[in-house]
């Protein structure tokens, strides 16, 4: 049974330009520099729910050793892709359940980093 981080940014207004270029950029470093071989990394789907600027998901791994370490990767780099659309409806979750954003971590989950 797999379970997945699924992202999705709503805003009337579509993505500029800036905002596209820092969202390529947050998708080079953080699927690149994953430390985890044959995982999915953040994935932008190409069609998107109106009112929606950026859906996106991604499958964490079946092995238990590699599924904190790879919650703490992902949850920065949606942290960060926040930080690319500021001004956009957020909301994040781990399969059903709603991962918090915090003004001053980022996303996280209580626990995790311990």
């Amino acid at each position: 049974m797999s379970v997945s981080l699924y992202y999705t940014a709503s805003r009337a207004t579509p993505l500029t330009d800036v905002e596209q270029t820092a969202i390529a950029q947050v998708l080079d470093t953080y699927n690149t520099s994953a430390p985890f071989e044959e995982q999915e990394g953040l994935c932008l789907y190409d069609r998107i729910d109106d009112g929606d600027v950026l859906q996106g998901s991604t499958k964490l791994p079946g092995d238990e050793e590699l599924v904190v370490p790879s919650l703490v990767h992902w949850l920065a780099a949606v942290t960060e892709l926040r930080s690319a659309v500021p001004d956009a409806d957020w909301t994040f979750t781990l399969d059903d359940h709603e991962i918090e954003w915090d003004d001053h971590t980022g996303y996280h989950l209580p626990g995790l980093a311990d």
